[in-house]
């Protein structure tokens, strides 16, 4: 992760300098530009004023007054006559000008002025013409100038602005994207501690998640696979030992009286006793590992589910009178309801398994000459299957329950009632394979209604 951040932070470094060079380069071109265009207008405007006045008062008096006003100034003026001769100057910008002046294109020159020397690197003055005209004619120019020293002095200065701001702006860049990177990756090396302790069987995982982001998106989904493994990881432990469980109890009672059955001085009657025990708990394992043989098909979702359509009444009907003659045996009465023209889709072997369990349930929980029911509702998109019974019902702490695997009710009937414990289970999978769904109401003591939805076909 440390790489992560250090390649987050110069990737994002490298964007945001060349942004920060182009963005700094563009804005000290235009502020050198804008000076420099601006120390030439303001040249321009001397030199324009100075044209002015002696356009009004053209006298020997003006012409001194206007190089003296010059010599006390950081600026120079040359005066001349129409044929470019020098009438009055400055002492020091004498031997410039002799260079400049007659070089000087001024044939075409507007009255505003212009600029005849504006190379402010390599020449040491930077200069302006502005011509003096009188009665329509042009009398003579007015020559300013200025030294470039100053000019680059300012530049300078501003150079050294803009290098201070910059090394200041590259400092701050590096700090922000140094902590944004420790933002941005934080939180991801949580997530990698995280997942490398779900790898080693450690799902005590808690991250705080803030936020609605991806990151934080993430995170909540990496909390949710830690909550799930956890709660697979106690499944299983459970699992493992609720098998180790029934299968232990069954197989010392095997043992056991094996071990009596083999003596050779016990009556025959007696032997047939403990040899029909030793059956009984066979059978209650073969049951058991019928089970777990259909559970691990449903997990490995192998499960074949071979569904054709079915009249629903017809087929309930079959299973009743299959049925019935077991309740009559218990002196309960089966009641059977059902619309006609109901069909559904389903697997008939499988679905019979689903009603002949929560018919046996209904029958083995229940008193006897009390009623069992198992009615057919139709709805606008699904058929509901009631089952309702007046038994022993079951309380309400183990009602969410009732489908979990080896989860008992009364654990100390299970084994009397011969029940596994995976029958509901195996149930809810059945249903659910076949698109619908299966939910439970009981009143303890009062009975217990089993309620099946299926999709109508």
């Amino acid at each position: 992760m440390r790489k992560l951040s250090f390649k987050l932070g110069l990737l994002f470094f490298v964007f945001v300098l060349g942004i920060e060079t182009v963005l700094f380069a563009s804005l000290y071109v235009t502020l050198v530009n804008a000076r420099i265009n601006e120390e030439f207008e303001q040249l321009l405007a001397r030199g324009n004023n100075h044209r002015d006045v002696l356009e009004k008062s053209y006298h020997l008096s003006t012409l001194e007054h206007v190089v003296m006003m010059e010599s006390e100034a950081e600026t120079d003026v040359v005066i001349t006559d129409a044929n470019g001769n020098i009438l009055y100057f400055s002492d020091r910008i004498l031997p410039f000008a002799k260079k400049l002046i007659p070089h000087a294109d001024v044939r075409h020159i507007s009255h505003s002025g212009m600029v005849v020397q504006n190379n402010w690197k390599k020449q040491p003055y930077i200069a302006t013409a502005s011509p003096i005209r009188m009665e329509g004619k042009t009398k003579g120019y007015v020559y300013m100038f200025q030294r470039t020293a100053s000019i680059q002095n300012m530049i300078s200065k501003l150079k050294h602005h803009f290098l201070v701001v910059g090394v200041v702006s590259v400092f701050l860049t590096i700090m922000t994207i140094f902590f944004l990177s420790r933002v941005i990756t934080i939180p991801l090396i949580r997530m990698k501690q995280a997942t490398e302790k779900l790898s080693k069987g450690d799902f005590s995982v808690r991250l705080q998640v803030k936020g609605e982001d991806e990151l934080a998106q993430l995170g909540k989904a990496i909390q949710t696979l830690a909550a799930d493994l956890e709660y697979l990881k106690k499944e299983r432990n459970e699992f493992l030992a609720s098998i180790s469980h029934e299968l232990r109890t069954p197989l010392t009672y095997v043992k056991g009286y094996a071990d009596i059955a083999r003596r050779p001085n016990i009556a025959e009657e007696e032997r047939a006793n403990y040899l029909s025990i030793i059956y009984e708990e066979a059978e209650r394992m073969q049951k058991l590992v019928k089970d777990l043989f259909e559970l691990a098909k449903m997990d490995r979702h192998s499960f074949q589910i071979e569904k054709e359509p079915t009249p629903l009444c017809l087929f309930l009907k079959k299973i009743y009178e299959k049925m019935a003659p077991a309740f009559q045996a218990k002196q309960m009465v089966l009641i059977y309801r059902c619309e006609e023209n109901v069909t559904v889709y389903i697997d008939r072997q499988r679905f019979e398994q689903v009603m002949t369990n929560l018919l046996d349930n209904a029958l083995k929980y229940s008193h006897e000459c009390s009623t069992v029911s198992m009615h057919v509702k139709r709805e606008k998109k699904n058929v509901i299957i009631m089952i309702s019974d007046e038994g022993i019902g079951i309380p309400e702490a183990d009602l969410p329950h009732i489908f979990e695997r080896f989860h008992r009710v009364d654990k100390s009937r299970s084994r009397i009632g011969g029940g596994t414990g995976l029958g509901l289970a195996i149930v809810k999978e059945i249903v659910e394979a076949h698109g619908g769904s299966i939910s439970a109401t009981s009143q303890f003591g009062k009975g217990t209604t089993m309620l099946i939805t299926l999709p109508r076909g």
